[in-house]
């Protein structure tokens, strides 16, 4: 059903589709500029922000396609602002099954945005024109796209080649779980409840979820955090499926009755931290755990949620990639007996989450995120005892960051073995009828997972 072109808001007067239309090019032409989608949004009135948030995040999941059929109205670029309003419009009108609104109410007010502001006022009779001329010629336009692959798979050129080279098998259903939205994924707390008996207090106010790995619930539509029975009380957080893996698997089989040492290398936003605390107060065991963060702002929002779980950890801002610099302070110089490290990465398998992603990497920040990985790994595998485990993970699908940099590892590290580890996984639900390969839970979101084990001394 198409929505009226005027927006209500809870406790203010309704918004106009213009307006936030209008806010919406604004933050498209921050994100072309360079500036994440979460940094443009914030910028965004209060009133507006969450209309903004759901364009937006549609309108850079059909960008690609957005741009093509721009240049086919448009060969010349248009100012900036201009520009970011067409494709705006585009992304969101181009295809009218998925379209918020009906093609013709969004061209007309993009037409009215386009009038009221002053960066795009005098520019309002070429929107309209192009606007219009799509509304007649659309299915030709559309056609005449088809042969432009950022178009079709709404990526960058150099992100489709480097997925159909890295995955050859499974390159489009990445790309096509990448252009939609990720479910909303709950990790239930080991020590507080169970996922059958949180999803039966969903049930009793009518949130459907589903079961998705051993301690998550996918919801059947995102919902506010302060809806969640017990969220306030640390009964549960939100957290994807993939991310949930990683406290299994480096603490499966280690001793709950030994003081154990722990390290989340690269640990904001805390919740895999929270996650091993988690694990801990399940089993009472006596585990201390270490969260690093080199960004201070970052390393609060460990804090904040460590606190709302009612848990705790030493939180240091550090780089863990310089161990002088934290060690002796971190364990009293001791070695750890298990470390994780979620490397810094592309983020290249969470575009579902962050749409904006593709669009902001460039082609050589892969090499760079793959170095630093590479320095990451080589400074922290000393600190690990002998006997004990390092998981490696990235939130990744290239290659470079997943099992080349293990492969690169494992030939200079002698000392070190590769246990049984899921490897790349890959975003969505995968249909191994179609061959796409998964050893996931299911629903998740891409990453990649090698568990090492450090040779006994």
């Amino acid at each position: 059903m198409n929505k009226p072109t005027s927006i209500p808001t809870q406790g203010a007067p309704a918004v106009a589709l213009s307006q936030l239309l209008d806010a919406t090019a604004l933050a498209l032409q921050a994100v072309r500029a360079g500036q994440s989608g979460t940094v443009a949004l914030e910028t965004t009135a209060a009133a507006l922000r969450p209309g903004v948030q759901a364009l937006l995040f549609q309108v850079l999941r059909h960008l690609g396609r957005a741009q093509a059929l721009r240049r086919q109205l448009a060969p010349r670029n248009p100012p900036p602002r201009v520009d970011a309003l067409l494709c705006t419009a585009l992304a969101l009108a181009w295809d009218p099954q998925t379209a918020p609104y009906a093609p013709f109410t969004l061209v007309n007010q993009a037409v009215e945005a386009a009038k009221r502001h002053p960066a795009t006022r005098a520019q309002a009779s070429f929107v309209n024109a192009c606007l219009r001329r799509f509304l007649r010629e659309r299915d030709t336009l559309v056609a005449a796209t088809q042969g432009d692959e950022v178009a079709v798979w709404n990526h960058p050129t150099w992100w489709i080649q480097r997925l159909r080279r890295d995955h050859p098998n499974q390159w489009q259903q990445i790309l096509q779980a990448n252009n939609a939205p990720a479910p909303m994924v709950l990790r239930i707390s080991k020590s507080k409840s169970t996922p059958a008996l949180y999803q039966q207090a969903l049930e009793a106010i009518n949130i459907e979820a589903m079961a998705v790995g051993p301690e998550g619930l996918a919801l059947a539509r995102p919902v506010p955090v302060q809806q969640l029975p017990g969220f306030a009380e640390g009964v549960v957080s939100v957290q994807d499926a993939a991310a949930q893996m990683a406290a299994p698997l480096l603490l499966n089989g280690l001793d709950a009755a030994q003081p154990l040492r722990l390290l989340d290398a690269c640990a904001a936003p805390g919740g895999k931290t929270a996650h091993l605390l988690e694990w801990a107060a399940a089993l009472r065991a006596p585990w201390r755990v270490t969260a690093l963060e080199v960004d201070a702002a970052r390393a609060e929002r460990i804090h904040d949620n460590l606190h709302r779980l009612g848990l705790s950890a030493q939180v240091l801002v550090t780089d863990a990639a310089v161990p002088a610099d934290w060690w002796q302070q971190a364990s009293g110089g001791e070695l750890f007996d298990a470390i994780l490290l979620d490397a810094p990465c592309t983020a290249s398998g969470i575009v579902r989450r962050h749409p904006d992603v593709r669009w902001l990497r460039r082609e050589s920040d892969v090499a760079q995120l793959a170095a630093q990985q590479s320095r990451l790994l080589a400074a922290l595998w000393p600190l690990l005892r002998p006997g004990g485990r390092l998981l490696y993970c990235t939130c990744s699908v290239f290659r470079a960051e997943g099992d080349g940099q293990i492969a690169a590892f494992l030939a200079h590290n002698t000392d070190a073995r590769l246990l049984p580890s899921p490897g790349h996984l890959f975003p969505g639900s995968p249909d191994k009828r179609d061959g796409l390969r998964d050893n996931g839970p299911g629903e998740h979101d891409g990453f990649f997972y090698a568990l090492l084990h450090k040779a006994p001394a």
